[in-house]
């Protein structure tokens, strides 16, 4: 999810976050009161920052996660998820979006437009 929308939507923050912690992983950094901040990377193209929603470590492997939520600028949203894409490659680590429901059917179209189909998002109820 990008910037602005991060106040709206810190229950899904939390929900994620809780998700996450029972599948096992650990180090878990994200912007939400009471854990630390993901590391910000910054877009030298357009000069803008970019950080992840979330970020965790399992058996020694670094994930960065991102919500997808229905949003009003796609724009930067895709320029994010492409990012965060080239640099977990990059780095060897993973990139994985999580989505929720009612917002399946927007998740599916962006990855589609991004060429991005073959990545399964966690679909969280």
């Amino acid at each position: 999810m990008i910037q602005t929308e991060k106040k709206e939507n810190l229950d899904l923050l939390k929900k994620s976050i809780e998700h996450l912690q029972t599948r096992g992983f650990d180090n878990i950094k994200a912007d939400m009161t009471g854990y630390e901040s993901p590391k910000s990377y910054l877009k030298k193209s357009s000069g803008n920052s970019v950080t992840p929603d979330i970020t965790a470590s399992k058996n020694g492997i670094t994930y960065f996660f991102d919500l997808s939520l229905k949003s009003e600028k796609p724009t930067l949203l895709k320029s994010k998820w492409l990012f965060l894409d080239t640099l977990s490659r990059m780095r060897s680590n993973r990139f994985r979006i999580i989505t929720f429901r009612g917002h399946y059917k927007f998740t599916d179209t962006m990855l589609n437009e991004l060429n991005l189909g073959s990545k399964e998002p966690i679909k969280i109820t």
